[in-house]
Formats: C-alpha cells, structure tokens, sequence
C-alpha cells in the first residue's frame, strides 16, 4: 500500500477519492468536486489516499496550524475491510505530523477532530463499509486516545446554506495522557479559522461560539 499525497483536481487519483467520499459520507459532509481546487492547492491542507493495487482504498486529510501547534483531521474514510487501512493512515498520518511540528521546533500538543456520536443519529450508513460503522469508528478513535470536549456542537453545512449540522461530538486527543482540559480561546479561535470558509454561518454555531467566549477553560471527557 502507497500513502499520497494529493494536490490537484486534475489528479486522476481524486476522482476515485471523490467518488469514495461520496459512496461513504452523507451528502452535506461532501464538497463539490469543483470547489477542491483551492482545497488542494493550498500548502497547509495535507490530502492522502491510500493507494492499493491502484485504487484507491482509503483517504484522509488534515492540517497542522504552527501557531498553536495543534493538528485537525479533517476526514478519514476507509473503503475496504481486511487490509489495515485504518491503522496504515493513522501512523503515516502521525509521523507526517510529527515532522511538520518538529520543523516547528516543538512536540506536537495535540489534534482535533470531529467525530460522529451514533447514540445521537442513528442512520448514518457510509456506503455499508463496516469499518466506518460509527459505533465502530467512534471506539477506535477512543483508543487512539481522543476524548470529547464539553459542549454541545454543531458546525456550518458545507453546503453552505447556513444549516446547522449536528449529531457530532468536536474531540481532541492531546499528546500528553493526562491533559484533561483545553482553553476556550483555543477552541474559539480554531473553530473561526477552521470554518472561515463558509460565510453563511448558522444562528447555532454563532450561539456555540458566544457561550465559549465566556468560558476560560473547556473539559475534555472521555469518548
């Protein structure tokens, strides 16, 4: 199995990435395939497939922001069963990053994610691949060591209608164990850069935002 990294539209390698994302994820979680270029472009969004007897069999992307030497996966699919995929995206995806945050002089503080909570939606399907079963991701990403944030949380559509999407939790998993709270101004000021993309931004997520404003610290509970 190969770990590339994609940065073009006109790869041939993304549109078989594009086509998974869309037999795996719900239709608001997917941007059109136009709107990638940029996506793509851009040096600090890092895109992978896993590539395997040329398909490809599983994907992810994520980013690493120096200035709070912080990481966000943004997705990972895994298209197959019985080949690792998951665990062979996880350790590339780590070292990757933990090369990125020693250029930057540091170890990396940690990484964040959101992660879908089945006890609230019941029927997310993703394209009946059973390693991306919810039930199944959620206790995976659990031992690798994310914990839940303490708040209620939703995020703009990607569809960019101004719709609320809910049915995650926003997790990170710190590189130190015992880190069991974040401050709020990080989280604020990720989630504004993170989602700055999007101007149409529901009354929810600005309600979100607000009531963090006024908090100093947020916990991080178990997953």
């Amino acid at each position: 199995m190969e770990y590339i990294r994609i940065t073009s539209i006109n790869d041939p390698l993304f549109r078989k990435m594009h086509n998974l994302m869309k037999e795996v994820f719900p239709p608001e979680e997917v941007l059109e395939f136009s709107l990638w270029k940029e996506p793509l472009e851009d040096p600090g969004i890092r895109v992978f497939v896993a590539l395997h007897e040329e398909e490809v069999v599983g994907t992810t992307e994520y980013r690493y922001y120096e200035d709070w030497n912080v990481a966000m996966t943004d997705f990972t699919i895994i298209g197959r069963e019985g080949l690792g995929i998951g665990r062979f995206l996880a350790l590339h995806r780590l070292k990757d990053l933990n090369q990125l945050a020693a250029a930057n002089g540091k170890e990396l503080f940690g990484m964040f994610a959101e992660i879908y909570d089945p006890y609230q939606v019941l029927d997310y399907a993703f394209g009946g691949v059973k390693p991306m079963d919810p039930f199944v991701r959620r206790e995976v990403l659990s031992h690798l060591g994310y914990k839940r944030t303490d708040l209620t949380y939703v995020h703009p559509s990607w569809n960019n209608d101004g719709e609320a999407v809910s049915g995650l939790d926003f997790c990170f998993m710190p590189g130190d164990d015992t880190v069991d709270e974040l401050p709020a101004d990080l989280i604020v000021n990720f989630l504004k850069r993170y989602y700055a993309v999007l101007p149409e931004k529901p009354q929810a997520w600005n309600d979100m935002i607000a009531k963090l404003e006024a908090q100093e610290r947020v916990a991080l509970l178990p997953l």
